[in-house]
């Protein structure tokens, strides 16, 4: 006998598996158990992952994360004295750093119910600019709770499950069937968080759901930059409603996702409990401050599939959606921080336009053609002025990290090809052309402390509208992917 087997039978008797009586444990150990784990790990377990290997071509700077590989948006001209941009340049790369491990588990039941879980993670950790060692980083890890069968009346029956850990977030759950690691993104939502979740089932064609999540990878911003203390300090998880109806190879989903977040919990205010100045006015001191902003972005999601063909489409207006991977931010509409005001600031979001279809047909070779429209609408009030002329100091509004606040809107076109060899191995082709339009932010002074700087102002709204200019870039990029 070998050491692992030695070790194996050892180990045995330390494994306590459900159905299984006291005498089946302790008899013929040695024979009978192992084909007892054997088939209890067949019959809850659920290996499953994939090899990928990405290889693409861009040709010009661009705002991507993921090794480069999960592309935003092209940069912004950075032209020199001789009228040459800075930022053209040819990029290649090649890396298998989102290659995937995961398992699924099902089939425990207490009663009538069901418990089930998963834990996934890829590769894709450990990596500072161009170089490092991918390391081993979780995607989703969370636990299932189910009930079926339940009465409704009639003969339609409904069904409850919990979800709880770390998962898709509802509104990002419909995700963009390209096969570029970005899946749409910044026309669409995107994020995996912790939440808990319960999907209803309402017989055959309905289904509710609710969720209350949080905040971890993917975070709001704010004068910390992002951060996920904004949410830790308001108290008050993040809100998804949603409503499924479906009906043959139709599927249409609405909801609406809500966020309650306190930009700062300190801040500077100018009371009497810190004393009077020569002059008679209040000293200022550091206060505890209620400063708050709730925003409201709704959605709609709208498929039909019919045996190889597939139609999708997805539209969100966002508010302040930087939490899910979108364009959009917030910014300050007044500072009461006066003599004798408690030194609160009042905020307003942006609103932005988010729209994605895709265009699939084929079940072996699969061309597909993606379109994504982004829209910044800005603020629907006015945001504060420092100089009191309606121009607003760029540091007085927040966005997204993964973007440019003099971004005004943006396009991209993605025609793709992919070949699929059984369910194990696909390999894909695709063209994208992303173009985003920017404005040039009016530089101007301004005076505080007694001190004139000079910045950078945008309109009353948030938007950089003048010079308007598109730049676009081309990428070309290949998959290999081998599932298992």
């Amino acid at each position: 006998m070998t050491k692992f087997q030695i070790i194996a039978f050892a180990l045995l008797p330390l494994l306590s598996l459900p159905g299984l009586s006291a005498a089946e444990k302790d008899s013929d150990r040695t024979e009978r158990q192992p084909s007892k784990v054997k088939e209890h790990i067949l019959g809850h377990y659920k290996l499953y992952g994939f090899v990928r290997n990405y290889m693409s071509y861009d040709n010009r700077e661009s705002l991507a994360g993921t090794g480069d590989l999960y592309y935003y948006l092209p940069k912004d001209r950075n032209l020199n004295q001789a009228g040459e941009d800075l930022n053209q340049k040819n990029q290649f790369r090649f890396l298998a750093i989102t290659s995937r491990l995961g398992v699924n588990v099902s089939g425990y039941k207490a009663g009538n119910t069901e418990f089930g879980g998963k834990i996934e993670a890829d590769f894709y950790a450990g990596l500072s600019g161009v170089t490092g060692t991918a390391t081993l980083r979780l995607r989703q890890a969370y636990m299932t709770i189910g009930w079926n069968d339940l009465p409704m009346g009639g003969d339609d029956k409904a069904a409850v499950n919990l979800k709880i850990g770390q998962a898709w977030h509802p509104l990002a759950a419909d995700i963009c069937p390209v096969f570029t690691l970005e899946s749409g993104v910044p026309f669409g939502p995107f994020s995996r968080t912790p939440q808990l979740t319960m999907d209803a089932s309402l017989g055959k064609y309905f289904m509710l759901t609710a969720s209350a999540l949080w905040q971890m990878q993917y975070t709001s911003t704010g004068p910390d930059g992002a951060s996920a203390n904004y949410i830790k300090y308001s108290c008050t998880p993040e809100i998804y409603l949603g409503v499924t109806a479906k009906a043959g190879g139709f599927l249409g989903r609405v909801g609406v996702d809500i966020l309650s977040i306190k930009p700062r919990t300190t801040g500077s205010a100018y009371l009497e409990a810190f004393g009077t100045d020569d002059a008679g006015l209040f000293k200022s001191g550091t206060v505890k401050v209620s400063d708050r902003i709730t925003t409201f972005s709704p959605f709609v999601y709208l498929q039909y599939v019919n045996k190889g063909f597939a139609l999708k489409a997805k539209t969100v207006l966002s508010q302040a959606g930087e939490h899910l991977n979108l364009q959009g931010g917030y910014g300050i509409t007044e500072k009461f921080t006066a003599q004798g005001e408690d030194g609160h600031w009042e905020y307003a979001p942006t609103n932005a336009s988010s729209t994605w279809v895709t265009l699939a047909y084929g079940t072996k070779w699969v061309p597909m053609i993606f379109v994504g429209y982004y829209k910044n609408l800005g603020t629907y009030t006015d945001l504060y002025s420092i100089n009191g002329d309606g121009k607003v100091l760029e540091s007085d509004f927040y966005f997204a990290k993964n973007s440019f606040k003099n971004l005004n809107q943006m396009v991209r076109v993605c025609p793709s090809i992919t070949y699929n060899i059984g369910k194990f191995f696909t390999i894909g082709l695709d063209y994208e052309l992303t173009g985003a339009q920017y404005g040039d932010p009016v530089k101007g002074n301004y005076t505080i402390g007694g001190e004139t700087k000079t910045g950078n102002f945008y309109n009353s709204r948030g938007l950089a509208t003048d010079n308007l200019h598109w730049i676009w870039n081309h990428r070309v990029q290949a998959m290999f992917k081998f599932s298992f």
